[in-house]
């Protein structure tokens, strides 16, 4: 890239500095997708499924930072500030009006780290507690059920 002339220097103090990958940054709550270490739907952070995996990416990533949607209500959001307060994470709640995300929550560092599997599937979770409720909290009449069919 050249030197800047003055249009270049009216245009970044019009619209700010030019961003790379626009439509990432805002899927990402800001961040690009190369940087980010886990990522939780809004319905993982309502309903606290992905908690547990992203206990582990903070305790596995200490110089990491949480972005937190600012559109998610307040209420649901307590269980990820106290794991970011226990493991001393820095966390922001961003909230861009003009982006519209299914994203909850990043874990996040500033420079790549190009990590292939960042979101935790809902599958695993509802079966392994499917799997065990079955086994060890089944009524007498779900067994009763269960022989009849």
């Amino acid at each position: 890239m050249g030197t800047k002339n003055v249009d270049d220097y009216l245009t970044e103090g019009i619209y700010g500095s030019r961003q790379t990958k626009r439509s990432e940054r805002k899927q990402f709550l800001g961040t690009i997708r190369e940087r980010v270490v886990i990522a939780l739907t809004k319905g993982q952070v309502m309903t606290d499924k992905g908690l547990a995996k992203l206990e582990e990416a903070m305790q596995a990533n200490k110089g990491a930072k949480l972005l937190i949607n600012g559109d998610v209500s307040h209420r649901f959001l307590k269980e990820e500030k106290a794991l970011a307060n226990k493991y001393t994470v820095p966390y922001t709640e961003v909230t861009n009006e003009d982006a519209d995300t299914d994203i909850g929550a990043v874990l996040t560092y500033d420079y790549a780290i190009d990590k292939e599997h960042i979101f935790i599937d809902d599958e695993d979770d509802v079966d392994e507690k499917t799997n065990k409720n079955t086994k060890t909290n089944e009524s007498f009449f779900g067994k009763i059920k269960r022989w009849l069919s």
